[in-house]
């Protein structure tokens, strides 16, 4: 229903695979479709791009939410053997790529083992649907330009950064090289959000004018810590109530503004409208077209 041509996340070879931008008849749908805005609550957050209908993460996956209306992406970060920034959620490459059958000799294919060029030469579209045969994991700098190109928004998740000493400092390098640190996205485009509260901690210490969250669900009584480093407390939707949630909102953060919720990853329309009965701020999700039509009460 939601798929895109294999021709659109197929990469143009350019230093470590650089991506062609979708035609304008490709996204032809954005100017029809229902477009979320920052004031809607609860924000609805394509997880990983629209995932339940393209490969996470890559080109296909972002393009199609930003078809479908929605302006808000979230993605996770890591980084190769030689220091680039690549976008993948597990450590190694299995799952999402034929790394198994370009690298059949380099198990357990751990992203930090890869260089970027390597990592460049991998199908991570064949496994999700063959239609997207040809996508390529993204580097961070091609993906931050591909959601301006997009005139989208994002929730970036930095993945583990216990395997990558100094990711938080290399991240806010390039997204300073690619415009996103600049007045105008810290104000309203850009989240920083991790597990690691030591993580959270560092970008807050290093950029305390950009906006964090922080994984999780601490206990009520240790709120104002976190409160301290993190604007958002981002926690998994089977581990919250409205009691939880008012909690939050009862705090400010290290911005001088109330605390905020977005709750993960919530697929279902009755997990969304409970959700958004708790009265969440936002909500990540795969499927974020059923959680738009839940929590807007559309009719069928």
């Amino acid at each position: 229903m939601y798929a895109r041509s294999a021709a659109a996340t197929a990469a143009a070879v350019m230093g470590v695979c650089a991506f062609l931008l979708p035609t304008s008849a490709a996204h032809a749908s954005t100017a029809t479709a229902q477009t979320a805005t920052d004031t809607d609550r609860p924000l609805v957050v394509a997880h990983r791009g629209a995932s339940a209908y393209a490969p996470e993460n890559t080109f296909a996956a972002i393009d199609l939410a930003a078809d479908m209306g929605f302006r808000w992406v979230e993605n996770d970060v890591q980084r190769t053997k030689d220091g680039e920034l690549v976008i993948v959620h597990d450590d190694n490459l299995k799952r999402t790529t034929n790394v198994e059958e370009v690298f059949p000799d380099r198990a357990p294919w751990k992203i930090k083992d890869f260089t970027a060029a390597e990592i460049a030469q991998l199908d991570a579209g064949s496994w999700f649907d063959p239609k997207f045969a040809g996508a390529r994991v993204p580097t961070l700098t091609q993906y931050m330009n591909r959601v301006r190109h997009n005139h989208q928004k994002l929730i970036l998740e930095i993945k583990k950064p216990e395997l990558y000493p100094g990711i938080e400092t290399d991240t806010l390098r390039v997204l300073k090289k690619t415009g996103w640190l600049d007045p105008h996205h810290i104000k309203s485009k850009l989240v920083i959000q991790s597990f690691s509260a030591d993580s959270v901690k560092e970008v807050h210490k290093q950029r305390p004018d950009i906006k964090t969250g922080f994984l999780g669900t601490p206990a009520v009584a240790d709120l104002p810590k976190y409160a301290e480093f993190a604007d958002q407390i981002n926690s998994t939707h089977t581990t919250i109530s409205a009691d939880y949630v008012a909690a939050i909102h009862a705090l400010k953060g290290p911005r001088h503004k109330p605390l905020e919720i977005f709750t993960w990853t919530v697929n279902d329309a009755p997990s969304a409208v409970r959700a958004a009965g708790f009265g969440v701020d936002g909500i990540i999700t795969n499927t974020p077209d059923v959680v738009r039509k839940a929590v807007s009460g559309e009719d069928d």
